[in-house]
């Protein structure tokens, strides 16, 4: 997978069903955003049934190079969701479809 985001058209974009997802939270140890946003992926993604994964910058060098400035970072499905602050209300519309 690409650290660099990608864009999607959702207007041509199939509907998923929310085991089919992936939210990704990028982030770094020690960051209280990080921390923040983590709470809530966990929940939203828990309440759907969304699978999330974390991935930390400080142990990959182009998710660094592409997202530094930006963490937390989270991506749907591979494209860039949001950055610094995580909407509960947001996020789970984007997975809702």
């Amino acid at each position: 997978m690409s650290p660099i985001f990608r864009r999607t058209d959702r207007r041509t974009e199939k509907k998923k069903a929310p085991r089919e997802r992936l939210v990704t939270l990028i982030g770094k140890p020690d960051c209280h955003l990080c921390e923040d946003a983590q709470v809530v992926v966990e929940k939203v993604c828990g309440e759907l049934g969304v699978s999330w994964e974390k991935r930390d910058i400080t142990q990959d060098e182009e998710l660094y190079r592409a997202y530094w400035e930006q963490i937390p970072v989270v991506l749907v499905d591979g494209a860039q969701h949001t950055f610094w602050r995580v909407d509960e209300g947001r996020l789970r519309r984007a997975l809702a479809g």
